[in-house]
């Protein structure tokens, strides 16, 4: 400890930042943005002419891999210095001893202050750490066709109870051939659709990610969604596969009336419907409402060579300007009180329902089982439900004994 305060002492003495990059460093960044409009040569341009002596090789990973590319390089002792990463990754991370506490390095950030309330309480591990610099976020909210609602006389559905009967209006046939065309709700079966469920489930009072899934609130949640698509057939036939492509095209061609999406879908659906799409917060169940916060954050990973000249560019991303310019390219919201009080890259009605939504968005647990109950275990008992293997008990069952065992 003397060791350290002497150090310090020194580096004040010579008028140095605690937090100095070396000289010649090279800052290894991952990151994934399928938009082909992408940002990050000329952020890495303006950062690297600020910074000489830092170069940045900024590597587009492919989302469909990687995290099991993070994975494997951190067990080979080839990680990037620095990456993009979800909440749901960092309790593993943690466990793998993979990231490098930010704490110190953020208290004396000048940005801080920037930053939007709250993000960085949302962002925290379960250690009460700071591995994580908050990026980009959402929160999930229901698409609707005004267009067919005004058609039917529907207004945007408020309750559990109104959003049945509207799906069952809007599910028809709408051309004279016998046979359902629209269908009132895109239901997300495949991986991540739990962030559709979630509204339907953990909105209900006293219900949450554990035992309480076995109570009779947390059953009629599941059991809800369950009867939408096999007694009153409001969700396509392929709902138990669907994921994103799937929900979100449906959506566009007039197959589904409603869905739950962000922001992100914002742009390219008013492109294709214009004023025929429209938004409001997910609807009330059960005595609460429950949508998904939807972040992305950076992280310096342990293993890096120049943990701060990863600390500065990473920082870099999350500073106004800069961050409203990576935005571009990820169809997300700036995380800088700045950046947010001029975007103008949504129309509003979407920005509303965003912020309309905060107050009840929720982070999933940082629990070790929260990967494995995103991709595997929600994923394979949804469909399951839904196809009639097993019932909504079980599948809340299955749920909360993941997370009783870890």
């Amino acid at each position: 400890m003397k060791t350290k305060t002497a150090m310090l002492a020194l580096v004040a003495g010579l008028g140095l930042a605690p937090f100095t990059a070396s000289a010649d460093s090279t800052v290894k960044f991952w990151y994934h943005f399928d938009n082909p409009d992408n940002p990050m040569s000329d952020l890495v341009s303006k950062f690297e002419a600020a910074n000489p002596g830092i170069k940045i090789d900024a590597q587009n990973v492919p989302w469909n891999s990687y995290y099991d590319n993070l994975y494997t390089a951190i067990v080979g002792g080839n990680a990037p210095d620095a990456a993009m990463l979800k909440m749901h990754a960092l309790p593993r991370l943690t466990e793998m001893e993979a990231l490098e506490p930010l704490d110190e390095r953020i208290a004396a950030w000048d940005g801080r202050e920037d930053l939007l309330d709250n993000l960085l309480d949302l962002t925290k591990a379960e250690d009460g750490k700071q591995y994580y610099l908050p990026i980009q976020y959402v929160a999930l909210y229901l698409y609707y066709r005004a267009d067919m609602l005004q058609e039917a006389g529907i207004e945007p559905p408020q309750t559990c109870e109104a959003l049945r009967d509207a799906a069952v209006k809007l599910t028809r046939d709408t051309n004279g051939d016998g046979k359902i065309d629209t269908y009132g709700f895109g239901f997300r079966g495949a991986k991540s659709g739990h962030e559709h469920w979630g509204p339907f489930t953990l909105s209900r009072t006293g219900v949450a990610l554990d035992d309480s899934l076995n109570s009779e609130a947390g059953v009629a949640g599941t059991q809800f969604l369950v009867d939408l698509f096999r007694n009153d057939k409001v969700f396509p036939p392929s709902a138990p596969n669907d994921g994103f492509q799937e929900i979100i095209g449906a959506f566009k061609s007039g197959v589904t009336a409603m869905t739950i999406h962000h922001i992100g879908s914002s742009n390219d659906l008013v492109e294709a419907l214009g004023d025929k799409v429209s938004a409001t917060i997910v609807p009330e169940c059960g005595g609460g409402r429950w949508t998904t916060f939807g972040d992305e954050s950076t992280a310096v990973l342990a293993n890096a060579s120049d943990k701060d000249a990863a600390w500065k560019w990473i920082s870099f991303l999350s500073t106004t300007g800069n961050n409203a310019l990576f935005n571009t390219a990820t169809g997300q919201l700036p995380v800088t009180k700045s950046d947010t009080a001029a975007w103008d890259r949504h129309e509003k009605r979407f920005i509303d329902a965003t912020q309309e939504s905060l107050p009840f968005a929720k982070l999933l647990p940082a629990s070790s089982a929260t990967p494995e109950f995103v991709n595997t275990v929600w994923p394979t008992n949804m469909q399951r439900a839904l196809n009639g293997e097993i019932t909504a008990q079980q599948m809340n069952e299955a749920i909360a004994k993941l997370f009783a065992e870890n």
